[in-house]
């Protein structure tokens, strides 16, 4: 591989590994200051979308838990209340709540893939539904909607986390060997775990779930693993900086002039 493109190959990691950094941060913030729905306003949303359906769980509230992390009362996903029903094959519940949503102005009506029928999602009023099919019934599910900043916070958390790895990584790669490599591999093996959970908990809307939690979560092993890579850096860098005696571009190998050896130190 050209040095060129080992460094365009370096600054893409860069741009992925803290890219998902920044989207966590910036969805994390951008999901602030939200209000949970109260019992009584989900029950209402749940009667107006299916009326004269009976739950089998009359409103059984969730508090916000993602990746073994407890949300903040105030985080987007932080509380939303469920009810379970039983649809049979028929998916007669999905039909209706179609047709009552499009009809009280409930915005973004998208179809959600599940389990023998298909349900949906849409927003209103700062509030979202998504009703959901598994193998154990239909689940409608109330919760408070993303804020209008949620959106704009994110990308831009996205784009400043991959635009400082990218820089980065570019800084790095147009250094001398085996620093790239020293400091690639340090800093993949720290921000992996996190980056790809994060990658792969994303949804069709951009984040359904909170992603930030990740992070937390992962939090005991990663925290003594940067240690662990902090003091291999700080060992390595010493190494690289001596090198040995005859170490490449660092000091010249000794020349044999007229039958005696001649060192250039």
């Amino acid at each position: 591989m050209s040095r060129r493109l080992r460094r365009v190959a370096m600054m893409l990691l860069g741009a992925v590994l803290l890219g998902a950094v920044g989207l966590s941060l910036g969805s994390w913030y951008g999901g602030r200051g939200v209000t949970p729905p109260t019992g009584d306003q989900a029950q209402r949303a749940a009667a107006q979308l299916l009326p004269g359906a009976v739950p089998v769980d009359s409103g059984q509230v969730v508090h916000g838990y993602r990746w073994g992390v407890h949300l903040a009362a105030d985080d987007l996903g932080s509380g939303r209340t469920s009810f379970r029903y039983d649809d049979g094959d028929d998916c007669g519940l999905s039909e209706q709540l179609r047709r009552n949503a499009a009809r009280q102005g409930w915005e973004g009506l998208r179809r959600v893939p599940g389990y023998l029928c298909d349900g949906w999602r849409a927003e209103r009023d700062g509030q979202t539904f998504t009703l959901d099919y598994s193998a154990s019934g239909a689940e409608l599910t109330i919760a408070s909607a993303a804020p209008g900043t949620f959106l704009a916070s994110t990308v831009a958390g996205t784009l400043t986390g991959a635009a400082a790895g990218a820089a980065l990584f570019g800084w790095v790669g147009r250094r001398r060997r085996p620093v790239p490599l020293l400091v690639g591999t340090l800093v993949t093996v720290g921000l992996l775990p996190g980056a790809a959970l994060t990658w792969t908990a994303l949804g069709p809307g951009i984040v359904t779930e909170p992603v930030w939690p990740v992070w937390p979560a992962l939090a005991p092993v990663l925290v003594p693993l940067w240690i662990v890579l902090l003091l291999v850096g700080v060992y390595a860098f010493p190494k690289r900086e001596t090198g040995t005696r005859y170490g490449r571009r660092l000091i010249p190998r000794p020349e044999v002039v007229d039958g005696e050896r001649c060192d250039h130190t």
